[in-house]
């Protein structure tokens, strides 16, 4: 089996429920591009992928990707991980790019094994708790009505993304801890927004209130901020979501002790391959390596690995508007049809 053609179709639709970030993150706009990419084979099946961008995945696979892809054997994903990894070396491809290549051929190859995708690359479990990740939220007000609507439905861990106001939003995570009770997960993602002053007052206003993970407070370049910082707080600091390099950065933040746990994703960590990788480092140092974001990748990827604790859906409106396939449980099982299930969604 060869593949035969690779191609990128762009979309354009208007986003369902507009929403902001912390103070300095774009939010969602009112328009929503994707990327759809196809790769196919000369035994007529196709692998897809999907990418939250447009004219950007188009140039990348006109100028670099298709060329590495065509004629080679679909099935030799980690020779073409490789391959686009080089890549990468003269390119800097975006971290959302490096991986969708590798998400539709493991697409394909789920669809010729005839089985779900979660079930070809592990097979943990065929069902997981989801966790309400919140946008950002005008007043304390929304987020407790937010956490009501949210534990209602069913959701038994609730993260935040606040304003980026240290201040401020150690305030809220203190709040919501009241409002909620104890017996409720929580976790706060700071989006990147603080410094290191900064990022060690919020963490000891949540370890104060129980909560399990403190997501992301500084940039990831300078991992002896890192270190420092998980040196002074008992809360696990969660690191390397956004993080170039893959797993060998999650190895450098592991090794000099900067991580309480890793993240780990399809989007920003290599596709299913790179996702896989770090799940399996992490594992060995007995880390939790926790899937950041939603999607059928993402949920597949979770099902595989025993070393992740939750499914991020995201909570874009009040009301709430919760994810399909979220039940009263509050959890989700991913698709059960060969591969990764793209026509068992409505994309929106």
């Amino acid at each position: 089996m060869n593949i035969t053609e690779v191609a990128v179709t762009v979309t354009e639709r208007p986003v369902k429920h507009v929403f902001r970030w912390r103070a300095g993150v774009p939010g969602s706009g009112t328009t929503q591009i994707e990327s759809r990419i196809e790769i196919r084979t000369d035994e007529g099946m196709t692998g897809v992928a999907y990418a939250a961008r447009g004219a950007i995945i188009v140039d990348l696979f006109d100028r670099r990707l298709r060329d590495i892809l065509i004629g080679r054997d679909p099935m030799l994903k980690e020779d073409l991980w490789e391959r686009v990894w080089e890549i990468d070396r003269i390119e800097e491809l975006p971290i959302y790019a490096l991986g969708l290549a590798d998400i539709a051929l493991w697409d394909l190859t789920a669809k010729i094994a005839g089985l779900p995708l979660y079930q070809v690359i592990g097979g943990y479990r065929d069902r997981i708790p989801a966790y309400a990740s919140t946008v950002t939220f005008e007043t304390t007000e929304e987020y407790l009505e937010c956490a009501d609507q949210c534990l209602a439905h069913g959701f038994r861990a609730i993260k935040l993304h606040a304003w980026g106001d240290h201040r401020k939003d150690a305030r809220l995570c203190q709040d919501l801890r009241t409002h909620v009770g104890d017996e409720i997960d929580l976790m706060y993602d700071g989006s990147a927004g603080f410094d290191y002053v900064e990022s060690l007052y919020l963490g000891q206003a949540l370890q104060e209130a129980g909560y399990l993970w403190y997501e992301e407070p500084m940039r990831e370049f300078n991992i002896e901020a890192h270190r420092r910082l998980t040196e002074r707080l008992s809360i696990p600091l969660l690191v390397a979501e956004t993080s170039d390099g893959c797993h060998y950065n999650v190895a450098d933040f592991i090794a000099r002790e900067a991580a309480g746990m890793v993240r780990t994703s399809t989007h920003y960590k290599g596709g299913i391959t790179g996702g896989l990788r770090v799940a399996h480092l992490a594992e060995a140092f007995n880390l939790r390596a926790e899937v950041h974001g939603g999607g059928l990748p993402n949920l597949h990827l979770a099902c595989a690995i025993p070393n992740t604790t939750y499914y991020e859906s995201l909570i874009t409106s009040l009301p709430i508007d919760v994810e399909p396939g979220i039940g009263n449980d509050g959890a989700i099982s991913p698709p059960h049809v060969p591969g990764i299930g793209w026509e068992t969604v409505e994309r929106v």
